[in-house]
């Protein structure tokens, strides 16, 4: 599997790997209060308020979250999701899920077609 990493300063690349789903109360590293059945993600580099795309690549579903916290924090995930966003694209029962992410900036980074 190819994978393309994000970096802050040109964020419009694809990235895959191992989605995963949480549901911790709190707060968030943004400050925000946790709130499990929003569509909101955590990310390790992307700019907090960053809307995008993760699509489950086994079912082609997808859903669109807005970056408010940082993670995973276990190797070989991409990104952790709230429980309401896992929901959305159907991984809550398995916990994790082999995803595409694209950041919604109106560009497509060259890594997006090798992501499955």
């Amino acid at each position: 599997m190819a994978v393309a990493f994000f970096h802050p300063a040109s964020p419009a690349l694809a990235q895959c790997g191992k989605a995963s789903w949480y549901a911790e109360q709190g707060r968030t590293a943004s400050g925000e209060r946790m709130k499990p059945g929003a569509r909101t993600a955590a990310h390790r580099t992307l700019p907090f308020g960053t809307l995008v795309e993760v699509r489950n690549l086994r079912n082609g579903r997808s859903v669109v979250v807005r970056i408010n916290d940082r993670g995973p924090f276990i190797k070989g995930r991409v990104i952790d999701l709230s429980r309401g966003a896992a929901n959305e694209i159907g991984m809550v029962s398995s916990g994790t899920a082999s995803v595409r992410l694209s950041v919604l900036d109106g560009k497509v980074g060259p890594a997006a077609e090798m992501c499955g």
